[in-house]
């Protein structure tokens, strides 16, 4: 009787599992309309960075905030993911994401904001060069 419980439940997660359905979402990079950043950074502090980005749909929602380093430079964008299935509501919805970066380089930041892409394809960014001082000495 073990062996063929065993058996029917191993026939059933297979056929679960095997169900060629495809995806009814997919992902897309999403431009930042606008950036909150301060002036500088002080070395070996935290601070919050806020982007504004525009959901197209409401079938689109926040993903994750792509953030990639490269060198002294940080990619930044909004991923978001889209929901093929539901009918949308098609009114552009405005959010904000907030994220903390800390200052563990004493060279200046060079934040490159995704802004889009072209008429040609090719992606658009703000760079905006954030210096970054040191703490003065306590005496």
């Amino acid at each position: 009787m073990k062996k063929l419980i065993s058996i029917a439940f191993i026939a059933l997660l297979y056929t679960s599992c095997s169900e060629n359905e495809e995806a009814n979402f997919y992902y897309v990079v999403l431009p930042v309309e606008e950036a909150t950043i301060p002036a500088s950074f002080e070395w070996n502090q935290t601070y919050d960075i806020t982007l504004k980005y525009e959901l197209p749909n409401g079938c689109h929602f926040f993903y994750s905030l792509y953030y990639k380093t490269e060198d002294t430079k940080r990619v930044i964008a909004i991923n978001a993911i889209v929901n093929d299935e539901d009918a949308c509501t098609e009114a552009l919805i405005t959010k904000e994401h907030t994220f903390k970066i800390k200052a563990t380089q004493k060279e200046r930041y060079i934040l490159k904001i995704y802004k889009g892409i072209d008429e040609d394809g090719e992606s658009i960014f703000e760079e905006i060069t954030v210096p970054v001082t040191e703490t003065p000495a306590v005496d």
